[in-house]
């Protein structure tokens, strides 16, 4: 039996798009240089090219599933959960940007970008299998 193109895979909780807000929020704080530091929603507009209306929307979405929580100022922190699968979605990113550029030769802006795409699509155990495989050939990627 084969997967067909659109089939959700069981280990990716949230949409792709709600992989990428949660990614962004993670990167903020990873920036900030304080983990667990709120997030204000603006800053993930910018990150991501997208208007303070479809931030707040995907974070009602990330609320509901228990990955963000947001105070009456408007702030956003990650859950413990929202923590742990941000890293995870991050983690991907990078290990995919540096499959491509390292191992393929895909210039850093393609590369940065299709990662960004394939982090959705890829099982947790591919994911673990290619950055087994990058750690063998030399580079960590770290947690």
């Amino acid at each position: 039996m084969t997967m067909g193109c659109t089939e959700h895979r069981d280990d990716h909780v949230l949409s792709r798009a709600g992989e990428d807000y949660l990614e962004a929020i993670y990167r903020i704080t990873l920036e900030s240089g304080s983990t667990g530091a709120p997030v204000r929603s603006v800053d993930v507009a910018e990150q991501l090219g997208v208007s303070k209306a479809s931030v707040n929307k995907a974070l009602s979405t990330l609320k509901e599933a228990g990955m963000v929580e947001q105070s009456r100022y408007g702030r956003v922190t990650l859950t413990p959960e929202g923590e742990k699968y941000a890293a995870l979605v991050w983690r991907a990113h990078r290990a995919l940007r540096a499959f491509l550029e390292t191992d393929l030769g895909v210039e850093p802006k393609t590369a940065d970008s299709e990662a960004c795409l394939m982090e959705h699509v890829l099982s947790a155990d591919t994911m673990e299998r290619l950055i087994g495989y990058l750690e063998r050939q030399g580079l960590k990627i770290s947690e």
